[in-house]
């Protein structure tokens, strides 16, 4: 596949970088790199729009400054690019997070993963912290959503603890398509749905909503609707700054503040919905 490159300079950089995220997120782009004044957006070049610029709205703002420098990518093996760049990523002592080509390691739980173009490898600061908190809770025969599920790694690592049973659901035709090829390698299986937030069509004792701080305040009242009572819901995809922003919506509509995580500036958080 062949891939252009788009390279934004934002001014000011937060909060406008994560709403420029969520808005490409819906232009098919598949891959994101932040970088020190802005941020890299990646899409394959035959997709790419035509009028970036009338399709995303944050780009027309007169309060804002966004430049833009598009770069088609020569073709290349984005795998083997991947092989030759990844690390495997170790939660603690029980849980990696590797591909096929890693070395196996005595962990509890060894998720194998081919991430390809898709979010979610487990490197990224949200990723691992979430995967962090599912570590230290209970999932046995509990029914769960992995929403905006990328490479699928944070239902799957419910799964391995006993999940009963875990949807996935993404935006992305290739984060679907990824998931269910990251089910079958570790020999699990779950329901993969493409979609948004109103896709969701069932309760669930535990959601997982790794995805950014504008989509999560705005879709919440929709998760919190499909939690069932006692259940859990965790966050990340957004800053420490933001968490007063997430914990204000949750309590707002039911939900208690359990605990967050606080890792390169970025937070996850837990919470429940209590009878």
């Amino acid at each position: 596949m062949n891939y252009t490159k788009y390279h934004f300079t934002i001014s000011p950089l937060e909060p406008l970088r994560e709403i420029l995220v969520a808005e490409l997120g819906l232009l098919e782009f598949e891959s994101f790199e932040d970088t020190e004044n802005g941020l890299k957006a990646y899409i394959q070049t035959e997709v790419k729009p035509a009028n970036l610029i009338e399709k995303v709205q944050i780009l027309k703002s007169p309060e804002v400054s966004i430049s833009v420098e598009v770069t088609d990518l020569e073709t290349q093996n984005w795998n083997a690019i991947w092989e030759s760049s990844c690390e495997p990523i170790y939660i603690g002592e029980k849980c990696a997070v590797r591909a096929e080509f890693h070395p196996e390691k005595s962990v509890d739980y060894d998720i194998v993963i081919t991430p390809k173009m898709a979010f979610g490898t487990g490197h990224h600061a949200t990723t691992y912290m979430i995967l962090k908190l599912i570590l230290e809770d209970e999932f046995k025969q509990l029914n769960g959503l992995d929403m905006g599920c990328g490479t699928g790694v944070l239902g799957i690592l419910a799964l391995m603890k006993d999940a009963n049973q875990v949807d996935f659901i993404d935006i992305d035709d290739w984060c679907i398509d990824n998931t269910e090829e990251n089910l079958k390698r570790n020999n699990l299986t779950g329901s993969c749905i493409q979609g948004n937030a109103q896709a969701i069509k069932f309760n669930y004792d535990f959601i997982f909503a790794n995805i950014n701080r504008n989509i999560l305040l705005e879709d919440m009242p929709t998760y919190v609707k499909h939690l069932n009572q006692n259940g859990s819901i965790y966050f990340s995809g957004f800053y420490q700054e933001d968490l007063h922003k997430i914990i204000n919506c949750a309590e707002n509509l039911g939900l208690t503040y359990v605990k967050h995580l606080l890792k390169d500036d970025w937070c996850a958080a837990k919470f429940e919905l209590r009878s």
